[in-house]
């Protein structure tokens, strides 16, 4: 039997759970290492490290209120099912994103190992999430939307939104600090870009 003779299995509720889960603590841990040497990253998760470094105010937080106008969208055009457990895994993110210190404390990091090795864990995080019918929220829901209805690659159009997002932070940030962090988008949607190419994956 032939790999396009195959019958598609779909991910069962316990495995989407633990997808979820899994990939959304890895994307935390990945945001936490870009906050422990103020970078940035792109998406809205990029967008919520502006404000936070702007205002002060709590990332997690902002990580979940910048995510609520998108969910909308993703019920019109995704589905419930995709919103709902989009919106479980912004909410696991932005919980382990604010109440980071209380378990975990990190040491100084290489500027450049954290901006890499922060990139590449969001990446990893959002490449379960997307290959488990979710997404980080933001751009990711455009991202995937486009990639199933118009076979556009979700990786390539995340990155150039997330450049443009990156550069958007040298109103607030270091040209330094930018530079780094366009380094970890780039890392971040190479992962995506290399991992889910439209119709390699079967998993539904």
């Amino acid at each position: 039997m032939s790999t396009a003779e195959i019958p598609l299995k779909p991910h069962s509720l316990v495995e989407d759970v633990m997808a979820i889960v899994i990939g959304a603590t890895i994307a935390a841990l990945g945001v936490i290492v870009l906050k422990t040497d103020a970078l940035a990253t792109g998406g809205t998760a990029g967008l919520a490290f502006l404000v936070y470094y702007k205002t002060g105010w709590n990332l997690g937080a902002v990580v979940f209120a910048v995510n609520l106008p998108f969910y909308a969208f993703a019920v019109k055009t995704l589905g419930w099912r995709f919103t709902i457990k989009t919106f479980v895994a912004v909410a696991i993110l932005s919980g382990e994103a604010a109440y980071a210190p209380y378990f975990i404390k990190i040491g100084e990091l290489q500027p450049v190992y954290a901006a890499i090795v922060g990139g590449l864990l969001v990446g990893v995080g959002l490449l379960i999430l997307i290959r488990h019918k979710a997404s980080l929220g933001g751009v990711g829901i455009l991202a995937v939307y486009l990639q199933n209805r118009l076979g556009l690659s979700a990786g390539k159009f995340q990155m150039g939104v997330d450049v443009v997002i990156v550069a958007a932070a040298l109103l607030i940030m270091s040209p330094s600090a930018v530079a780094l962090s366009v380094l970890g988008a780039v890392a971040l949607n190479l992962v995506i870009a290399m991992n889910h190419l439209p119709g390699r994956y079967n998993g539904i």
